[in-house]
């Protein structure tokens, strides 16, 4: 299970171009049963990934405006980046891919 990170990004922009020169350079697309990547061509279930990165950004003007960012490198090596939503897609997606992004929150104040 991923934990959320502290955020170091001022923006989800800023995190996107950092992750990006660290080698995150394809796009993921979160499917109901696995995550696609149409810059290979390739599907990966959720035994074929792991969320090395997760951040949080919250929108100043709206809860709308929410969202994760989830760095993923693939059993192959492929390594990329999916932006969600705040449960936007939750409910169209299998069991198996909601726990795979789950995500573990620490509290700060018991690290």
């Amino acid at each position: 299970m991923p934990i959320l990170q502290e955020n170091p990004y001022d923006s989800l922009s800023f995190a996107i171009e950092d992750l990006k020169k660290k080698g995150y350079n394809k796009d993921f697309n979160q499917k109901e049963e696995y995550l696609e990547c149409k810059q290979n061509g390739k599907n990966y279930n959720p035994s074929d990934f792991t969320i090395t990165h997760t951040y949080r950004f919250e929108g100043m003007s709206s809860a709308g405006d929410n969202s994760v960012l989830y760095g993923i490198e693939a059993a192959d090596g492929t390594k990329g980046l999916l932006v969600d939503a705040y449960g936007v897609y939750a409910d169209s997606l299998s069991e198996d891919m909601i726990e795979k992004f789950r995500v573990e929150y620490e509290d700060p104040d018991e690290v």
